[in-house]
């Protein structure tokens, strides 16, 4: 770890870094050295900063004054280097206290490091709304972004998009793009509530019947996995995209149901015995399924639970939910998908294909 890590930082806010790095240092050499230069800047994209969940720990590689400056198709390449250049000769060797110099560490994510003299090694990236976004989306969200393109795309990935800031928007590029992304297409999110009740539907049964055989371990697996299911619906049901698994649980804490289910999903989690368990699923299940009824996009749907089949495991009939949701969709392209699968996020587990674009793009297919 590099020793500047270690010094006594007074931390604020990554994003709030980033703005009055772009306010007191970069837009000042704008002004001077590129007047007419039309352009945007922003932070967004990948980080835990740009999601503002970043904290003290943070600070130790990928954090730091640093943000994205977009440029004209037909002026990039030109200015590109010119600006580099004009950074590293002018930029100040703090803002508020935190180096603008960054070195690499050995598996190249970049580390703050503080110097006194010579060119700054700054961590702004130049440039175009089009290149960006091809990059970190694998596609340009144009207006006619499609219903696939929209469930190929993580939602981590959306929400590294729309979390970040916007500090000018000279182009005029970035403001129509993000509030394109805000959410999802309300059919299209219908498709995906329903998917997401299916997977309830999928294992409810299952953590009763692993603890009456027994099995402990795969009772406490199954309910975990419910808890998680009921998690991201509830994400879905406050139309907030929801993060990877790093940062669920910190921005599920953050849903307005949060304050009455996160009691219940700990105690569920915390239970010794099978039955306990159901005791606090079946609170939790029944509370998302009034919060279902009061979307009102169906009719209201009965919200206690009931015995799967003759057996003594109570469960809610989520399947219903899902039935019902996918009877409101209109939209004939949603119609047409395949009905139980949804979204990435839905089907795909792995880090290693939802954060990399040249992975999850291949995933387009299957709807086809």
């Amino acid at each position: 770890m590099n020793e500047d890590t270690n010094l006594d930082y007074n931390f604020i806010p990554g994003l709030e870094l980033c703005e009055t790095f772009f306010k007191e240092a970069v837009k000042p050499i704008m002004e001077e050295f590129y007047p007419d230069l039309v352009y945007s800047a922003a932070h967004m994209g990948s980080g835990s900063d740009v999601l503002g969940f970043d904290t003290p720990q943070s600070m130790d590689h990928g954090w730091g004054p640093r943000l994205i400056l977009f440029l004209r198709e037909t002026e990039a390449n030109s200015y590109r280097e010119m600006l580099d250049q004009t950074f590293r000769q002018n930029l100040p060797y703090e803002i508020r206290g935190f180096p603008t110099n960054f070195a690499k560490h050995e598996d190249g994510s970049l580390m703050m490091t503080s110097i006194t003299k010579g060119p700054v090694n700054h961590a702004i990236k130049i440039s175009t709304v089009s290149d960006f976004f091809t990059e970190y989306f694998g596609l340009f969200p144009s207006e006619d972004f499609s219903i696939i393109d929209w469930l190929t795309i993580p939602e981590q990935i959306l929400r590294s998009i729309v979390s970040g800031r916007i500090f000018y928007d000279g182009l005029g590029e970035l403001e129509p793009i993000i509030a394109r992304l805000q959410y999802y297409p309300h059919e299209l999110w219908l498709y995906l509530l329903a998917n997401q009740w299916r997977r309830i539907t999928q294992e409810i049964a299952f953590m009763g019947r692993c603890g009456q055989v027994g099995d402990e371990l795969g009772s406490r697996i199954v309910g975990a996995r419910l808890v998680r299911d009921m998690m991201k619906l509830c994400f879905l049901m406050e139309k907030q995209y929801a993060p990877y698994v790093k940062w669920f649980g910190t921005a599920f804490s953050k849903l307005g149901c949060a304050k009455d289910l996160k009691p219940l999903f700990l105690k569920s989690l915390d239970a010794d015995n099978w039955q306990d368990r159901e005791t606090y699923l079946v609170q939790s299940y029944e509370y998302v399924a009034e919060m279902h009824n009061k979307l009102g996009i169906t009719r209201p749907l009965d919200t206690k639970s009931t015995y799967f089949h003759n057996r003594p495991f109570r469960i809610i009939q989520s399947d219903k939910f899902s039935e019902e949701i996918l009877n409101v969709i209109k939209n004939e392209e949603i119609k047409k998908l395949p009905e139980y699968l949804g979204g990435i996020d839905q089907y795909v587990d792995s880090t290693d294909v939802l954060g990399y674009t040249n992975k999850y793009r291949r995933f387009w297919s299957m709807y086809q």
